[in-house]
C-alpha cells in the first residue's frame, strides 16, 4: 500500500537543521540519522488520525502546527533508535540496511546525536505552540504534554529502563513486565502520535481515549510481529540481522507463548483495534488498511 512516505519526508526534512557552525558534525549526524529511511509510521499515524477526525477547516495542518509535531515525533523516534544501536545497548552496526550512527560518527558523537535530536524535537514542538493561533494554543499545549509524557519516564524511557535492567540481570521476564515493556518502549510513541493527531483535530476526551486504545493495540501487535519476524523474517527484507533475540537470550512474547499463540494475539489485537477505529467519526478506511499492513508486514 501507499505509505505516503514521500509526503511525510518532505514535511520532516523541512524542519531539520542546517549543517553549519562549530557544531556541524552533530548536525550532520542528526540529519543522517533522520534520513536513514523507515516507514515514518508515527508521523503518518498522526497525520491520518488528524485527517480522519477533523471536522472543520484544516487550521492545524495549514499553519504548520501539525507538521511541527509530526517532525518532532520522528526526531524523538530516531533519537531512540540511535541510542538503541549503541554498544552499551544493542550494539548494532546496521539499521535499515545502512551503517548505524555510531558506526559512521563514533560512539561519543552518536550519544550527542540522540541528545540533540531529543532536544531539537521539543524545541520544534514548543516553538510551534508559541506561534499557534490563539484558539489553537490550548490543544497545542495539550499535545505537547502528551508528547512529553509518552516519550519520558512514564512512557518510552520507562519501558526501555525495564528492558535494559532485565537484560543486565539475565531475567526471564514475567508476562506482566514484558507487557509493560512492550506497552511503553514500543507502544507509547504510537499512542502519542495518534492522540496528538486527535487533539489537534479538536477531538473530545472520549474520542481521544478510544484513539489511545487503538494505538495501544497497534503498538503491542506491532512489537509481537517484530518478535515473530526476528525468527521467521528474511534478513535482506528486514535490512538487519535476524535471530538477535535468541542470540541475546531475550524474553519475547514468542518465548512466553509460542509462535502459534503469538500470531493469534497479533490477529486478535488487530481486529479489536479495527473495530474501535470503525466506531470513531470520520472515514477510517485508510487507517484500517494501514493497521492491517503494519501488523502483518514482512519488514
Amino acid at each position: 500500500m501507499d505509505l505516503k512516505t514521500g509526503e511525510i519526508e518532505k514535511i520532516i526534512y523541512g524542519f531539520l537543521p542546517k549543517e553549519e557552525g562549530y557544531q556541524s558534525t552533530v548536525l550532520s549526524a542528526m540529519n543522517y540519522s533522520v534520513k536513514a529511511g523507515g516507514k515514518r509510521l508515527r508521523p503518518l499515524l498522526m497525520m491520518e488520525t488528524y485527517r480522519m477526525l477533523l471536522d472543520g477547516p484544516d487550521d492545524a495542518g495549514s499553519n504548520g502546527l501539525l507538521h511541527a509535531f509530526m517532525a518532532a515525533m520522528e526526531m524523538i523516534h530516531t533519537y531512540s533508535l540511535v541510542h538503541d544501536d549503541l554498544p552499551a545497548m544493542d550494539n548494532d552496526m546496521l539499521r535499515r540496511g545502512k551503517p548505524t550512527t555510531h558506526a559512521v560518527y563514533g560512539e561519543a558523537m552518536a550519544i550527542l546525536t540522540g541528545d540533540a535530536l531529543l532536544n531539537f524535537a521539543f524545541e520544534t514542538a514548543s516553538k510551534a505552540v508559541c506561534e499557534a493561533a490563539p484558539d489553537k494554543v490550548s490543544p497545542a499545549a495539550k499535545a505537547l504534554a502528551v508528547l512529553s509524557r509518552k516519550a519520558g519516564i512514564y512512557g518510552m524511557i520507562g519501558g526501555q529502563v525495564a528492558d535494559v535492567e532485565a537484560e543486565k540481570k539475565g531475567e526471564s521476564l514475567e508476562k506482566d513486565k514484558l507487557h509493560f515493556i512492550y506497552e511503553n518502549k514500543t507502544g507509547a510513541l504510537i499512542e502519542a502520535s495518534m492522540m496528538i493527531g486527535a487533539i489537534l483535530a479538536g477531538a473530545g476526551d472520549d474520542t481521544i481515549s478510544m484513539v489511545e486504545k487503538v494505538a495501544s493495540n497497534l503498538g503491542l501487535a506491532f512489537q509481537i510481529q517484530d518478535d515473530i519476524l526476528d525468527i521467521e523474517g528474511d534478513e535482506a527484507t528486514l535490512g538487519k540481522p535476524i535471530g538477535s533475540d535468541e542470540k541475546n537470550e531475550k524474553s519475547t512474547y514468542v518465548v512466553h507463548h509460542g509462535m502459534a499463540a503469538s500470531k493469534d494475539k497479533v490477529k486478535s489485537l488487530t481486529e479489536s483495534g479495527i473495530e474501535i477505529l470503525k466506531a470513531l467519526p470520520g472515514d477510517s478506511s485508510y487507517l484500517v488498511e494501514l493497521m492491517e499492513y503494519l501488523v502483518y508486514r514482512e519488514n
